[in-house]
């Protein structure tokens, strides 16, 4: 509570902060109308979390430890059967039951009111019949018309005069679904829009639209067929559209990496390593006329550097972008540089020079690569279209643009080398399984490597599952696999009938030949040894390789951002993903009794870690004494195959409620139902690995938490107590990115990247080490490397985030970062709309901050290096190589009482009558508008 940190129970002391805490019955309108499911069963609810809360409190009291009284956390039942009589209320009786028991009404459902409206049933039929044809259609080798069984009955409903109508879940899938019955010469009414009128009569043709019909039916009284595409394409899962999301790119990601907290040391692009004293707001300096005036002073906010020798820099929020926080080993300390001093540029010329011999090796690797050739897959047809549509999600935009960047390497004439990157349970698996099908339809192998064996069985069920009703064999071979399988699957490999083959580094065995291997797919390449990595790397010159990674290891990102290795990145959540919530905790037995009954309450599972083989047993015991009903599992490393492999699948199985286990569990399971995980000493564990055990629950829209158990703050280290504080920290969506930096400033970035480049890492920061490793390749290839202008912004009006309308310092340097870094007009709108959906309407000194960023992409075109704007003059600093046409310019100044004017040092004014309409950001932006016209065409 003294650091202002939120900690598991917080809820049980609101008392404390609130004299009368409120309950939602208090947020809710005047005149609202409340639905009550099943009176009955919500009372017998409302009746059990009181006698459970009062429990817990005499427990408390009991144990010495501060507790509330229930009445002041909970509504009492009489409050609240009170609140629901005042107000229209429905009551809807899930199940009408006769006869008494004795035991009188249970609470609520007193306040039922029993209509006499008669039940309606309906009568019809559904289309189990077409299901299975078109399931017996698919698995036929030679059949291309998959659909041919539901063109068929269209044809044949249309001409009995019957209303048709498909339905889909959501708009993207109503297009996908027209555009495959269109390629069948289907009769479809209009492009769809997702509506439809239901009370209308029968069309000559097929209406689409958007529903959440579960399943389809036929009403003969009606006239009405109605099928959904689930039926058509298989199980979809019930989830709304996605927020429309600007997709992310990879070098804003890389800009994301960074928090900034007061005492971190920072790189300046400019002055080199100095240390973040906080952010200050200053008075612009006032004329002396202001101030007879009694003017008002415009604040400005700036971010205060300091530098050998006490000297500061006070950097303005507009260009946060030109620095960047320094990742090194956080127990090494930089030498800080002196402001004005040439070490740092002596420093960057070094590092210049390494980069430079670097860049050329990654050419070379690059160069072997593209002189390598093989025949392009087929075009994707109609079977592709239908096999995506069979993806039982919808794809988030971040999603469906590496599907296509995959699909439009595998069409090239050169070997693909891709990465995708994304976050745990973003959707990277589906990607592969996309790029899988089309590979093995064509009629070449895939293998897909994984490092572990938990993850292989799990890929190898998920594969199989998608794959099921199309000729393809899919196989697997780790140590879960017996000898007489593995022979077995390594002679289906040698003579082609095993298509897809999924397994650990034993697929990577000399023993192991492929007849006409077409792909590889490496999972988690940074958790494979040197000596596999080789082989992956032989491989990587004959034959599509695809690398899926949460964390991509930092010589991954050296080729990604030099553009040498292809990248994707997947930054979107699936829709409806909710980030998990995490605790920070010495063992209680009360929080964790608590923690597993409410998520077996909910019909969930629990994982419990701990990362030793020694004492997992007697926590497992613990746990069964703390949660009598709790059906138990135990899975580690150093079991039987296949006794392991039991217990993974009868915990995926739900036929356990609690899995405890080590950091097995660590990569890739994906088991939605389970969405608690209770990690014991987790201050011995990793900050990656922390974050992949954290990444195995929260994969469905059901909250998930995660309690990281430890001993006493006092005995932790330093770096398990910043491990733990960050996990805490980063608990939104994607932010895997985050945690992955921050790993690289705790072991160091330069060890990552090689021994070689490790104190150039050091000397100048790893991000400002990746954009000269970027631009040295650029030089290499021939390339113009144009460095980027950063122009001064001077208003006389205030630009910038109060801390009232974003109290986080964090979340405003990000915004400010964010905004500073925006190459466009249009980035700069994404950003403002995301803000107001954030925090509500901007202020006015922010709204002004959006509308001058909006003028910095005109500014940097324009190589503006600084701009002052009033009412009455804007001045604009040119650099050397402006694209302005020097004749159009003069011409301008030379005009009769023109008033623009041009000095020796390419200083460009224009003057404003005062009085006329417009504030100093209307002037500047009048100003750009009107020199566009001015520029050079061949510029």
């Amino acid at each position: 509570i003294d650091q202002g940190r939120a900690f598991y129970g917080l809820d049980a002391f609101l008392p404390a902060f609130y004299e009368k805490p409120e309950t939602l019955l208090d947020f809710l309108p005047a005149g609202h109308r409340k639905v009550v499911l099943d009176p009955s069963r919500v009372g017998r609810a409302a009746t059990d979390e009181h006698a459970r809360a009062r429990a817990d409190h005499s427990a408390k009291v009991e144990e010495g430890l501060p507790a509330f009284p229930v009445e002041t956390l909970f509504l009492p039942i009489a409050s609240l059967e009170a609140n629901l009589l005042p107000n229209p209320t429905v009551f809807h009786r899930v199940v009408v039951e006769g006869g008494e028991d004795g035991s009188g009404p249970e609470p609520l459902e007193t306040l039922e009111r029993p209509g006499d409206d008669p039940v309606l049933h309906l009568g019809g039929d559904d289309h189990r019949a077409l299901a299975a044809d078109l399931s017996h259609r698919r698995s036929q080798k030679s059949s291309a018309d998959t659909l041919r069984p539901v063109v068929d009955r269209i044809h044949q409903w249309l001409g009995e005069g019957l209303r048709v109508v498909f339905t889909a879940r959501t708009l993207t899938q109503v297009e996908r679904l027209h555009s495959v019955l269109r390629g069948y010469a289907v009769p479809l009414g209009k492009k769809p829009d997702g509506l439809v009128d239901w009370t209308g009569e029968p069309k000559p043709h097929v209406e689409i639209a958007v529903s959440s019909v579960s399943s389809g039916f036929f009403l003969p009284t009606e006239g009405l067929v109605v099928v959904t595409d689930e039926e058509v394409f298989g199980t979809r899962s019930h989830r709304r559209t996605e927020r429309n999301r600007a997709p992310k790119k990879l070098k804003d990601a890389l800009q994301d990496l960074r928090e900034l907290h007061v005492g971190d040391y920072v790189v300046h692009i400019e002055h080199g390593v100095g240390k973040y004293l906080g952010l200050e707001r200053k008075a612009l300096g006032q004329t002396a006329q202001e101030r007879m005036l009694g003017a008002e002073p415009v604040f400005v906010e700036l971010l205060l550097i300091e530098y050998a020798g006490g000297d500061k820099l006070f950097l303005p929020v507009t260009r946060l972008n030109q620095i960047q926080k320094f990742a090194s080993q956080e127990t090494h300390t930089p030498k800080i540089d002196r402001l004005g001093g040439q070490t740092f540029a002596k420093t960057k010329a070094r590092v210049r020079e390494h980069v430079r011999r670097l860049a050329d090796d990654l050419l070379r690797l690059y160069a072997e690569r593209a002189a390598v050739q093989r025949d392009p897959l087929p075009p994707a047809g109609r079977e592709f279209a239908e096999f995506e549509a069979t993806f039982p999600f919808e794809e988030t935009r971040d999603q469906a643009k590496a599907i296509d960047d995959v699909l439009s390497d595998l069409a090239g004439e050169h070997p693909m080398d891709r990465v995708v990157c994304g976050d745990v349970g973003f959707g990277k698996t589906e990607v592969a399984i996309r790029a899988a099908f089309r590979v093995a339809m064509a009629g070449r192998q895939v293998a897909l490597l994984c490092p572990t064996t938990v993850l292989a069985q799990q890929h190898f069920l998920n594969v199989k599952n998608r794959l099921e009703e199309y000729p393809l064999r899919v196989e697997v071979l780790s140590r879960f696999v017996d000898r007489a399988e593995q022979a077995r699957v390594l002679a289906g490999l040698k003579d082609g009938t095993v298509d897809v083959v999924i397994g650990t580094h034993r697929l990577l065995s000399k023993d192991v030949h492929f007849a006409k291997l077409g792909l590889l797919v490496v999972d988690e390449e940074q958790r494979f040894g040197v000596t596999h990595k080789e082989r992956i790397k032989g491989l990587r010159k004959q034959v599509d390789v695809l690398t899926l990674s949460a964390t991509p290891i930092p010589r991954t990102m050296q080729m990604a951002v030099g553009g040498l290795r292809d990248l994707s990145l997947i930054a979107t959540p699936p829709v409806d993903r909710r980030a998990v919530r995490t605790f920070v905790s010495r063992w209680d037995d009360h929080i964790l009794r608590e923690a597993i009954e409410r998520e077996m309450a909910r019909g969930g599972q629990v994982f419990f870690v701990f990362n030793r083989i020694e004492g997992l047993y007697e926590r497992a015991q613990r746990i069964s004494e703390l949660v009598p009903e709790a059906r138990v599992a135990v899975g580690h490393g150093q079991m039987k195959e296949s006794e392991l492999e039991k217990v993974m699948i009868e915990f995926v199985d739900a036929q356990y409620d609690i899995l405890c286990a080590t950091a097995i569990i660590e990569s890739g399971l994906d088991i939605p139902r389970a969405n608690t995980i209770i990690i014991d000493r987790a201050d011995i564990f990793g900050l990656a690995q922390l974050y992949q055990l954290r990444g195995r629950v929260g994969r469905s829209r059901e909250r998930a938490y995660c309690y990281l158990l430890t001993p006493p703050a006092q005995r932790l280290s330093d770096d398990a107590r910043y491990r733990i504080e960050t996990l805490e920290r980063f608990t939104e969506l994607g932010s895997g990115f985050h945690v992955a930096s921050v790993d690289m400033e705790l072991r160091g970035a330069g060890d990552l990247l090689g021994a070689e480049q490790s104190g150039n890492v050091a000397s100048v920061g790893f991000d400002l080490f990746m954009q000269m490793l970027a631009e040295a390749i650029a030089e290499l290839r021939g390339e113009e490397v144009v460095h980027e202008i950063d122009p001064e912004m001077s208003f006389d009006v205030e630009l910038h985030i109060p801390d009232e309308y974003i109290e986080d310092v964090g979340v405003r340097l990000s915004c400010y970062k964010r905004f500073a870094a925006a190459t466009s007009e249009e980035d700069v709108d994404d950003l403002a709309a995301e803000l107001e959906d954030r925090f509500g309407p901007p202020p006015a000194p922010t709204r002004q901050l959006i509308r001058a960023m909006r003028l910095r992409p005109a500014l940097r075109h324009l190589r503006v290096v600084g701009s002052e704007a009033s009412p009455t003059r804007i001045a604009l600093h040119l650099s050397a190589d402006t694209p302005l046409d020097p004749v159009k310019v003069m011409a301008k100044v030379a005009m009769p009482a023109s008033p623009w004017a041009l000095s020796p040092d390419m200083k460009l004014t224009r003057r404003y009558e005062p009085g006329e309409p417009g504030d100093s950001i209307d002037r500047l932006g009048a100003v750009l508008d009107e020199l566009s016209g001015l520029v050079l065409t061949d510029k």
